[in-house]
């Protein structure tokens, strides 16, 4: 009613008898849902897919030099280059120096689930791997169901019955920006917020930068965290199919 559709057209829709709703639909029921921009263009996705977005990402696992040079440059933040699934391509030394110790580590969602460590070194786990699961059924659909975020779901629904319990909840949002608490295993309890930066001349990657307040508890882990950090360049490379 609040939509201003029947409730036989609303009962079709549900039952997937009608597979044609108009954008004025769509957007009046999103109203009536309270969704936000993510969740609304999901909605408009899943009735109409846009074939043009099909593999508009590529692989997903070439860098370019240059932004390789940017990420890598970063000094005092933890920097890091990853794509549309969460692969981890790049990092600096100091995110080197942070997720170390931690499997899975080429991909945010499989080390998030798959390693049991994970659960100690996000503070506030259950929140943020829900988020995480969020953002990626949010990018799944705009990437034109690439096979391999595709083979990522799977994998992840297989292996971790908390993964396949977040992905039912169809829940769909973006993080652009986020707070994380962590507990670093050789500096104790830190909190970073991070701003997530698309490279516009690489569709579907994007730099992830972690900062601390200044002044903080946080900034003065940071900087004990710089100074055991790997010496090493920082290219993550994957394998295709592997997500």
């Amino acid at each position: 009613m609040l939509a201003g559709v029947s409730v036989d057209y609303y009962t079709r829709l549900e039952q997937g008898r009608d597979h044609h709703p108009s954008g004025q639909v769509l957007d009046a029921l999103a109203r009536v849902f309270q969704l936000g921009p993510e969740a609304t263009e999901h909605l408009h996705e899943l009735a109409h897919p846009r074939s043009s977005r099909r593999g508009r990402f590529g692989d997903g696992y070439q860098v370019c030099p240059s932004v390789l040079r940017l990420v890598e440059g970063c000094d005092h933040v933890v920097a890091f280059l990853i794509n549309h699934r969460m692969d981890v391509l790049v990092r600096n030394p100091l995110a080197l120096a942070h997720f170390d110790g931690l499997d899975h580590n080429d991909n945010v969602l499989r080390m998030v689930f798959l390693d049991p460590a994970a659960r100690e070194f996000y503070v506030d786990w259950e929140r943020e791997a829900r988020a995480f699961v969020a953002h990626l059924r949010a990018v799944v659909e705009g990437s034109g169901r690439d096979p391999f975020a595709c083979e990522l779901v799977k994998d992840l629904s297989r292996e971790s019955d908390d993964f396949r319990r977040f992905w039912a909840m169809h829940e769909v949002q973006l993080r652009a920006h986020m707070t994380i608490r962590y507990r670093n295993p050789d500096v104790g309890e830190l909190t970073l917020h991070y701003e997530t930066l698309p490279v516009s001349s690489s569709p579907g990657r994007y730099i992830v930068i972690g900062q601390a307040e200044p002044g903080s508890a946080s900034e003065q882990a940071l900087t004990r965290l710089a100074g055991t950090r790997h010496q090493t360049s920082g290219v993550g490379t994957c394998s295709p199919g592997r997500g």
